[in-house]
């Protein structure tokens, strides 16, 4: 039987290479038909549904929440309208307490001033929760969080 890839002159030789990952014991382990790379696909593996978004509208000073995010997944957050103000995007793993705004290398993240659709946060802690703190100073906000 003839090789699939039969090696031919000038070369004399083929490079082989391999792929290879850390097993449970921090060893090498080659990817193999037997031992394929371990992956994992966050729709399946996370079981249940994404929890119903937030949504509604305010003309003031308003706090949405909680919302409980799935794990691994982004949250997108909405803003339309004509208005004025700043909304912020706050969160917490101890239920409830203390609602933290998020930050990012150490700077402000997830505050916004305008309209936007963005993806804004993927947690990591199945007991999370995300907040908006919104203050509308002028105008009527329209607002949406969901996965």
């Amino acid at each position: 039987m003839q090789p699939p890839f039969p090696i031919s002159a000038p070369a004399g030789y083929a490079p082989a290479f391999a792929l290879g990952y850390a097993d449970e014991t921090g060893t090498l382990a080659l990817v193999t038909g037997a031992t394929p790379l371990p992956v994992r696909m966050t729709d399946t593996d996370e079981p249940g549904a994404a929890a119903p978004p937030l949504e509604g509208s305010t003309t003031g000073a308003f706090l949405e929440g909680p919302f409980q995010p799935r794990p691994d997944t982004p949250v997108i957050l909405a803003l339309w309208g004509t208005w004025e103000g700043t909304v912020q995007l706050e969160r917490t793993a101890t239920g409830g307490a203390p609602r933290l705004p998020t930050t990012m290398a150490g700077e402000p993240w997830g505050t916004f001033t305008a309209n936007a659709c963005e993806p804004v946060w993927v947690e990591n802690e199945p007991t999370a929760e995300l907040y908006l703190a919104i203050t509308v100073t002028s105008g009527t906000l329209h607002y949406r969080i969901a996965q």
